[in-house]
């Protein structure tokens, strides 16, 4: 561990030179003891952000507001003179039940606003393919360290800086780093100078980049804020947040009120003591002045509406973390969002199949590989109740196709039970598919569409794992919005 460089410059090392530096072997990935050692090291791959706000933090800032700061001192001044003078403190309770009120109001919505987060953070770690032991696992990317080994395909988020290893028209882009929308082809096996520009070093997969297309390998060199996202997210850290326009309103009268008041108080006080007033009494009307001057319900009020506010948009699904969010919130006129990937189950069931004799309805949910086949001629759409699958050569040249000319995998229960991926360099079976389990194992590695075509040929029983013992991948061509297809040559 400790001759693992930590300033390398990767983008002008060759894959040889990348792997021996950081000690992995490209065709079983790290082993366990590496992993180990290497997380307690390098840590987990994660951004470092400012730490959540303790609940004591929450229910300190509720009682910040200037004018709430104004009435707990007018309510500790009242109740010293009540009881100074043997009187119920009625009107200092009164003004700190108000004060009170209203910070438990924020306190729990804020508070229960930071655990979600919280929580929301936790779920949000997206799921990498990785080699490790000779077998594709799937892990979180927080699990990622240095010299891992990662399957890079078409619409995956990377998770790390790495440089590649292996890449079949690769498209990235790296608007999130450079601000160029338009993809930059990925290539393996070149290398570049040491003052290469970011956006140039072609050999170089970056966090938080989004691949367009083709696939690859790469081989992780940085992570969490050693990776060029976390260099931008360490400059981030002290930006300080603008107040709202509410806040910032209510800070202005909050000030002008207590200003006004004190200076009542003063000269209620000093033209008293001038005209030879006795001063409690001066004091305890000057006071009564300025609670009368200050609009004690204010604050409550406010805490109040936008508290019900946040409970409106809770109701629909909506997150609020401040009560003054709900003001921006309802300034706002239109909603920008992205693909549909963003608002469905990113799930496809394929349940239709047409050839040029034949048409097949298939049943079944899920990925789970259960369903079945009602096949039917094309000519006079008369169903073939007397028919399989098997004897409808078309059919299984389909099925066939659609098994070895994919990057998914379809896998049951935990990764270090199903891992059938051959190795990069061979035709190596490193386990087979079980037959059957419950729907709610079965879950697909990689693309949906092709996950879906791996489903649809495991209800036939023709099955990824038995298809790697005979068929070896020799060369691709990845699927492009031009061709509209993948092809794959293979070799028996």
């Amino acid at each position: 561990m400790s001759n693992l460089p930590t300033n390398q410059v990767w983008h002008t090392l060759t894959i040889e030179e990348a792997i021996a530096a950081l000690d992995t072997n490209p065709e079983l990935g790290l082993e366990s003891w590496q992993i180990s050692d290497r997380q307690a090291v390098y840590g987990r791959n994660e951004l470092n952000t400012k730490s959540g706000r303790s609940k004591l933090s929450i229910f300190v800032d509720q009682f910040t507001n200037i004018m709430l700061l104004m009435l707990m001192g007018v309510a500790v001044v009242s109740a010293g003179l009540d009881l100074r003078v043997g009187n119920f403190p009625k009107d200092a309770i009164a003004i700190a039940a108000i004060v009170i009120l209203n910070g438990i109001l924020g306190y729990i919505q804020e508070s229960r606003a930071e655990e979600a987060l919280a929580a929301l953070k936790r779920m949000a770690a997206p799921n990498v393919r990785v080699l490790r032991e000779g077998k594709v696992a799937e892990i979180q990317s927080v699990e990622l360290v240095v010299g891992d080994i990662v399957f890079v395909d078409a619409g995956m988020q990377i998770a790390a800086d790495g440089r590649l290893i292996e890449a079949v028209k690769l498209k990235v882009r790296e608007g999130a780093l450079t601000g160029e929308s338009q993809g930059v082809n990925k290539f393996a096996n070149q290398t570049f100078d040491e003052d290469e520009s970011l956006g140039d070093r072609c050999n170089m997969l970056y966090q938080g980049t989004e691949v367009l297309q083709g696939r690859g390998m790469m081989l992780v060199t940085a992570i969490g804020m050693q990776t060029e996202l976390g260099k931008i997210a360490n400059l981030l850290q002290d930006v300080e947040l603008e107040e709202t326009p509410l806040q910032k309103r209510m800070g202005e009268l909050s000030q002008a009120l207590v200003i006004s008041s004190l200076l009542l108080v003063a000269i209620v006080v000093a033209v008293g003591l001038w005209r030879n007033g006795d001063f409690v009494k001066l004091l305890n009307t000057s006071l009564s002045m300025a609670v009368a001057a200050v609009p004690e319900g204010l604050p409550a009020v406010i805490t109040v509406t936008l508290a019900l506010g946040t409970q409106r948009m809770v109701r629909r699904k909506a997150l609020i973390r401040k009560l003054p969010a709900v003001e921006t919130l309802g300034s706002v006129t239109m909603i920008c969002s992205d693909k549909t990937g963003t608002l469905t189950q990113n799930k496809m069931v394929a349940e239709n199949i047409f050839t040029t004799n034949y048409a097949a309805q298939v049943n079944g949910t899920g990925y789970e590989p259960i369903g079945e086949f009602a096949l039917s001629r094309l000519a006079g759409d008369m169903l073939a109740s007397d028919l399989n699958i098997y004897q409808c050569p078309e059919l299984q040249i389909l099925l066939a196709a659609s098994v070895i000319c994919n990057d998914s995998y379809l896998q049951k229960g935990t990764i270090e039970q199903i891992s059938d991926r051959p190795s990069p360099r061979g035709k190596k079976e490193l386990s087979p598919l079980p037959i059957r389990a419950p729907e709610s194992l079965w879950k697909i590695i990689g693309d949906p569409t092709e996950g879906a075509l791996l489903t649809l040929a495991g209800k036939a029983n023709f099955w990824q794992s038995h298809f790697t013992q005979y068929f070896s991948r020799v060369a691709e061509i990845p699927f492009t919005p031009e061709r509209k297809l993948m092809s794959v040559i293979a070799e028996i």
